[in-house]
């Protein structure tokens, strides 16, 4: 570490860049927040076809389990594809890939 290594620009670093990413992240997750609000309500309708009025606390449990599901894993998966679409990712260095090995094969010192 105390080889002044210095790790890269990020292109996120460009206010340009980085306004056209965060941009472009907003519209995918309102398409999914939309997208979402539809699976919820259809299979609300659904339930409610087979089933009934069962319980109101079902459908909120129902309701609220799909949507926080479906709106984290858009959320995360949108913060994948800005990190890699933006190159970002190759502005990461792992610093103990530039350190010569001792040929032990598994880095640690003995």
């Amino acid at each position: 570490m105390g080889r002044g290594a210095m790790a890269k620009r990020s292109p996120l670093d460009d206010p340009r860049t980085a306004t056209y990413a965060w941009a472009r992240y907003k519209r995918l997750m309102r398409w999914m927040l939309a997208f979402t609000v539809v699976v919820v309500i259809a299979t609300l309708g659904f339930f409610y076809w087979q089933n009934g009025m069962v319980s109101i606390h079902f459908f909120i449990a129902t309701a609220l389990g799909i949507g926080f599901a479906m709106l984290l894993t858009s959320a995360l998966m949108g913060l994948v594809f800005l990190s890699s679409g933006t190159g970002h990712d190759e502005s990461v260095s792992d610093l103990e890939d530039d350190q010569p090995s001792d040929g032990s094969g598994d880095g640690r010192n003995r």
